[in-house]
């Protein structure tokens, strides 16, 4: 019997970095591990209905690194940088509490724009959480999206699980659509995967996304 494995880890190494990259640092891994996973955490619930596609971590020896990768920065930013110094100082005052914060460490935060949002996994799957929270028909919501993805040249297939209790049903189910391919066990295989949640009255509906956009071959090939 074969495992499910998660797509993004399953390609670590091979076409995929790792989301949290320390340079120079191999002592308090403990401490660190525990502090990036808050940081991440507490960035995905303030940033949440802003379509982040990724937050990334890098540290130094004297430097923390944040970049958040949205579709939406100018939302993040504010007029004339408020919202970026406001959310600096939220984490900050986060990382003081939790104790996980060096005064001798420099916090930067970087904000970038995905240029492609229809073809991030992690932004198809908060849009869809956000049609559903306001209501509108999962099944034309899920139609919708489908097309919307396929629209873009660089994206292959796609294929799209929402499950829990749909349209207020007593019984909770999934429903799936999918178009073109998803080769899941090609290690080149460039596939994005992300799950969401979307919020509703009656219970919580579950969502995951798989994008595949195309194959990824080693420029040392020649290819």
């Amino acid at each position: 019997m074969s495992h499910t494995v998660h797509p993004y880890s399953h390609r670590l190494g091979i076409i995929r970095d790792w989301k949290s990259r320390w340079f120079g640092l191999k002592k308090k891994y403990t401490e660190f591990l525990r502090g990036d996973i808050l940081i991440r955490s507490f960035l995905e619930r303030k940033l949440r209905g802003f379509f982040v596609s990724s937050i990334d971590i890098e540290r130094g020896e004297k430097t923390l690194r944040v970049i958040i990768e949205t579709s939406r920065p100018g939302m993040i930013i504010g007029r004339a940088g408020d919202g970026a110094v406001k959310l600096r100082e939220d984490l900050l005052s986060m990382m003081r509490k939790r104790g996980i914060w060096n005064l001798k460490t420099e916090v930067k935060l970087d904000i970038r724009e995905v240029k492609s949002p229809e073809s991030n996994a992690a932004i198809v799957a908060a849009m869809i959480a956000e049609g559903l929270e306001k209501r509108l028909p999962y099944r034309r919501v899920l139609k919708q999206m489908v097309e919307k993805v396929m629209a873009n040249r660089d994206v292959g297939g796609v294929k799209i699980t929402i499950a829990g209790r749909l349209g207020g049903a007593s019984i909770a189910r999934s429903e799936t659509r999918k178009l073109g391919r998803i080769p899941l066990q090609t290690f080149r295989a460039n596939v994005d995967f992300a799950r969401e949640r979307a919020k509703l009255p009656y219970g919580d509906l579950g969502i995951k996304v798989w994008v595949y956009k195309g194959e990824v071959f080693s420029k040392k090939q020649g290819l």
